[in-house]
């Protein structure tokens, strides 16, 4: 005699129910994918803020959120060097609702508000565009100068042997500050004089350096800095560098500074610093965000020099 499986009315058999149930409770031979941080903006901030501690900026600078509600979710993440309204605008559409920078969108309060292609026309055309466009903006600028994440990024770049150490070291720290002493390495492809620097630089960043010095004079200790050499170029001269490389100095400053046994590279502002917007974007994925929730915003191309172009 055949046997059955005994039906409910729905006409599933009792060993199809066991077999249901006995998979609701299995642990899948898989492992389970591990879950991706939901953050908010709010958040976020407060997540890269251990990556660039507000204590470490300058007093006169604006770190972290400047512009948006904390309260949102994060849907994208932008980051740049400069939160442009041309950035604003790339940033939304390419689905990100946060933009990151390392500049801040302002220092003083705009003075009014009003849409713009530029402050240059408009104080608060930035600050316009971000609210209009629902994109929130933060910057970490000068906490992130002095970051170690930074520290080894123009050393790294040229060729030189970053010593740790700084010509002007964050109070109270050791791996943090402005200036970063490096030795030139005596053997491989190092620039050991002031004109291998200076080709080093121009192939690097594709950009010809501005340069101050004998271009045969040989290079032992170079001291780097992103940006606005600042009072750096003294404390450089201090330690007895043979060279400064930076971002910017006043024209005045490399003047006294090469007169005084100096060499000056200037790489210009934006130059040396959009290498750091790399940094942001590794600290993005670092605290968690997706890698294919992070766009990059590329302004490389705000300027040129003409010997660049084929006219």
């Amino acid at each position: 005699m055949a046997l059955f499986n005994r039906r409910d009315p729905q006409g599933t058999s009792s060993g199809e129910e066991a077999s249901k149930r006995g998979a609701l409770v299995k642990r899948p031979a898989r492992a389970i994918a591990k879950a991706t941080p939901a953050f908010t903006v709010g958040s976020l901030e407060a997540a890269l803020l251990k990556e660039f501690p507000a204590q470490d900026a300058e007093e006169w600078d604006r770190t972290g959120l400047l512009v948006g509600e904390a309260a949102l979710p994060v849907e994208r993440v932008a980051v740049a060097l400069d939160p442009t309204v041309a950035a604003i605008r790339e940033a939304a559409r390419g689905g990100a609702n946060v933009l990151v920078t390392h500049h801040p969108a302002f220092l003083a309060p705009p003075t009014s508000f009003a849409p713009g292609s530029s402050v240059a026309t408009s104080p608060g055309a930035g600050v316009w565009a971000a609210i209009q466009n629902r994109v929130a903006l933060m910057d970490f600028h000068t906490a992130l100068d002095v970051s170690p994440q930074a520290a080894r990024v123009l050393p790294g770049m040229l060729g030189l042997a970053f010593t740790g150490r700084f010509v002007e070291p964050l109070s109270g720290s050791r791996r943090k500050g402005y200036g970063q002493i490096c030795d030139v390495p005596a053997a491989g492809d190092g620039p050991r004089t002031l004109a291998q620097l200076a080709a080093r630089c121009t192939a690097v960043f594709g950009r010809a350096p501005r340069v101050w010095g004998e271009f045969d004079r040989s290079l032992r200790t170079v001291v780097t800095a992103t940006g606005s050499a600042g009072t750096c170029g003294r404390a450089a001269l201090a330690a007895g560098a043979d060279c400064l490389v930076c971002g910017e100095v006043k024209y005045h400053e490399a003047l006294d500074l090469s007169g005084a046994g100096l060499a000056v590279v200037e790489l210009g502002h934006d130059v040396s610093e959009l290498p750091l917007v790399a940094v942001l974007a590794e600290a993005l994925a670092r605290v968690g965000v997706a890698k294919d929730a992070i766009m990059v915003i590329d302004q490389s191309g705000n300027w040129a020099a003409p010997e660049a172009l084929r006219v």
